[in-house]
């Protein structure tokens, strides 16, 4: 191969053939120092799965469907038996005996596991789904929680499992919320006199839409509507 010299030659020396001490100095491996904590395994698209992932399952019923959907999320361990030790979602399948909907949700789990992969917040997911409305209209699940669509029910178990593994905090009552809460049902069940009526954990048939919350626990008490379930008060 010709090289072009563009600069004056002001010197030169004729290369010698290299030592056996030098050769084997060249082919010895550098040691590459490195902090503590660097080889810590973060999530991403390139890491391989596991024969075992520990998976936990969703029974998902509504009223648009005759059979339930069950929603199965995986988790992977990263970095087990370490102070850096973290659960993170890995894939997710959807199963029901119901198959209207197969094509679509099995194109939604496909993405979803994508984006469980690729690593980062994946937290935007919950938000996103919740916000996808039917345009035949929602429906109340148990507990009356309302759900603008079967995609949002399916974000909201997501969310549910977010918070079981620790990836969503937040979003529970303080000790006043809950005392206020209870005082106002307190109040509510000896104006009407149907305590007996009312079980613990069902809200007022009477009661209206929160818009917080989106559960149908909102009340009148003292010229002031609060919500049952949230704590959500207009007075404050």
């Amino acid at each position: 191969m010709t090289i072009k010299i563009d600069q004056k030659i002001v010197s030169y020396d004729v290369a010698q053939p290299k030592t056996d001490a030098e050769k084997a100095k060249a082919a010895t491996p550098v040691e590459i120092k490195t902090e503590p904590g660097s080889n810590v395994v973060q999530m991403h698209e390139k890491l391989e799965r596991p024969e075992m992932l520990l998976g936990t399952t969703y029974k998902v019923k509504t009223p648009l469907t005759e059979h339930s959907l069950y929603l199965t999320i995986n988790d992977i361990i990263l970095n087990p038996g370490t102070e850096h030790e973290l659960r993170r979602p890995f894939e997710i399948f959807i199963n029901s005996k119901n198959m209207d909907h197969f094509q679509w949700i099995v194109a939604l789990t496909r993405i979803i596991s994508a984006v469980f992969r690729k690593g980062g917040d994946v937290t935007f997911l919950v938000d996103e789904l919740r916000s996808v409305f039917d345009p035949r209209g929602g429906y109340f699940k148990k507990g009356g929680k309302y759900m603008p669509s079967l995609v949002a029910e399916i974000g909201d178990a997501i969310e549910s499992h977010l918070r079981l593994i620790g990836l969503l905090k937040g979003g529970e009552l303080d000790e006043h919320q809950k005392k206020l809460i209870d005082d106002k049902r307190s109040q509510y069940n000896a104006y009407v006199k149907t305590a007996e009526k009312v079980a613990p954990g069902d809200f007022p048939e009477s009661a209206q839409l929160c818009t917080k919350c989106s559960t149908k626990a909102v009340i009148k008490m003292d010229g002031c509507m609060t919500c049952l379930n949230c704590g959500d008060s207009k007075c404050g």
